[in-house]
């Protein structure tokens, strides 16, 4: 006669592995510097300054994003207008911004979000939803949802306690 063993059904227990859904939408930022299409590059020049940005989305009067305008856009209008003895006030953004904007799903996975960032190449993806701009996720705040995620993991793992 051998011995048996029964082990009834173990509930399952919560492990730090458990997907943790974080989605670009929850970390995007909503309130935007933008611009308008019949802007001066100067009037972008000093608002990038004054809120320390690199660049942003470029909108129409119906808040329908249209192109973005960067730092690297504005230099070269720079050097241009050296160039051809031409002052800043005298262009505008929709001479300079660039008009194939890639966007981003709010509800793409920030790993998958940062997957796309690595190959692009880019800095800043906006969100359009029903033909409306709705927020601007950056690389910055892939890392902050990523800090954010290794801080729940840390706690769910001291909570168990040993």
């Amino acid at each position: 006669m051998g011995i048996k063993s029964f082990q009834g059904a173990r509930k399952q227990q919560n492990t730090i592995t458990e997907a943790v859904a974080l989605k670009v939408k929850d970390y995007m930022s909503t309130k935007l510097v933008t611009f308008t299409p019949d802007q001066s590059v100067q009037e972008v020049v000093e608002c990038l300054i004054r809120h320390k940005i690199s660049g942003g989305p470029v909108v129409n009067s119906n808040n329908e994003l249209v192109g973005i305008i960067s730092e690297g856009d504005c230099l070269k209008q720079l050097s241009e207008s050296r160039y051809y003895n031409m002052p800043l006030e005298h262009d505008n953004v929709e001479k300079r911004m660039a008009r194939n904007v890639e966007i981003i799903d709010g509800n793409l996975d920030i790993f998958d979000a940062a997957n796309k960032f690595l190959q692009s190449k880019r800095r800043r993806f906006p969100i359009v939803e029903n033909g409306k701009l709705i927020g601007l996720i950056s690389q910055k705040d892939i890392l902050k949802a990523a800090l954010q995620l290794k801080g729940e993991n840390w706690n769910s793992a001291t909570k168990g306690g040993s």
